[in-house]
């Protein structure tokens, strides 16, 4: 049995929907990622699980229980939020006892679960320090174990790193992924940082405009994104626009102003069709190469950033394209160079329509 499920919720405010009859469901031990552009509605969505606002159509299911007209601490959910919400007169271990002891837990044992939490979230010792004396990667941790202690069905986290800075997020994303397994706690994260929910989640449900786009694992998400916003929302991508043409199964070509492109196209039927190509599938040709696709084009710049090298590059139609290569002593090709890009079939999404122009 699913721990948490959601059935056609839909939320309003005034006339707009921020959630529009979202469903789905998270099983035991699981952690989901609730990725989106802001006012996409998974906050919202978060909310309605935590009982803070109240679906207008739909059911939530808690445990196989149904949450209806159930208050926010009837709910035996744990909640982290993005600025913390420690007790600043309190002591660390005051912080993480303060849940425990709302709920009857005896003494001895609250005494048993602060120290062992504080082991598992890495700050042995702290117990009688202040939130003001900790870091914010420190105090984030409290907050964890805080929530944990309780033993809830569900954590759910709201943008739990968006106060952190760049290096201290990725030290920290890589802890909460563990700390969530240790405890075995099956959790719900929102967040608009793609990588974000790509390095925490099991799942991503990807959300626009209150709507469900994607629900995949994030390796599916990036490989084989199936529609528009969900390509483009996810990672970098090159566009090339076209009209489909089936060949027979699933073979078929898309006709570009670059020319006729074989592809895979799955179960799309004929008609405008945009191919999507990540840029470390789009590679630079040697002579000796033989790929399904070769374009020519002209280098227009490069950036080195670190690991790898991003070609940008203008191809015959005039659309600007990225590669990427690993930075390993290849010689770049210097501005205003004429070369070869290509990529093979299944390095190719085939998404139906056309995308906007940005």
């Amino acid at each position: 049995m699913a721990v948490l499920e959601l059935q056609n919720i839909t939320k309003r405010f005034g006339s707009a929907a921020a959630v529009d009859d979202v469903s789905f469901e998270v099983q035991r031990g699981e952690i989901l990622a609730l990725l989106g552009p802001s006012g996409c509605g998974k906050t919202t969505t978060l909310r309605m699980i935590a009982g803070f606002e109240w679906p207008d159509e739909g059911r939530i299911f808690i445990g196989g229980d149904d949450m209806e007209l159930r208050q926010p601490y009837e709910r035996n959910v744990g909640l982290v939020f993005q600025d913390y919400a420690l007790f600043p007169h309190m002591s660390v271990a005051q912080n993480i006892a303060f849940g425990m002891k709302n709920r009857g837990v005896k003494r001895a044992e609250i005494g048993r679960r602060v120290a062992e939490a504080l082991e598992q979230v890495q700050l042995p010792g702290m117990e009688s320090r202040r939130p003001s004396a900790l870091s914010g990667g420190q105090q984030q941790r409290v907050a964890l174990a805080r929530a944990l202690v309780t033993r809830p069905d569900i954590m759910l986290l709201d943008e739990p790193l968006s106060n952190l800075d760049a290096k201290l997020r990725l030290q920290l994303r890589r802890e909460i992924r563990t700390i969530l397994g240790t405890f075995g706690c099956t959790s719900i994260i929102v967040t608009h940082d793609q990588e974000e929910a790509m390095g925490l989640a099991d799942r991503i449900v990807l959300m626009n405009k209150g709507r469900i786009e994607q629900i995949d694992t994030p390796h599916a998400l990036y490989q084989t994104p199936r529609t528009l916003f969900a390509a483009d929302f996810i990672g970098h991508a090159n566009w090339i626009g076209g009209m489909l043409s089936r060949r027979g199964g699933e073979a078929g070509v898309v006709k570009t102003a670059l020319g006729e492109i074989p592809v895979m196209s799955g179960d799309l039927g004929d008609g405008p069709a945009t191919l999507c190509i990540r840029p470390e599938r789009l590679s630079l040709l040697d002579a000796a190469a033989r790929p399904d696709t070769a374009l020519d084009a002209v280098v227009e710049r490069h950036d080195l950033t670190g690991a790898d090298l991003r070609i940008w590059s203008r191809l015959a139609d005039g659309t600007l394209v990225q590669s990427l290569e690993k930075n390993v002593g290849r010689h770049l090709p210097e501005p205003g160079t004429a070369v070869r890009l290509g990529f093979r079939m299944a390095d190719c999404v085939v998404l139906p329509g056309r995308r906007p122009q940005a």
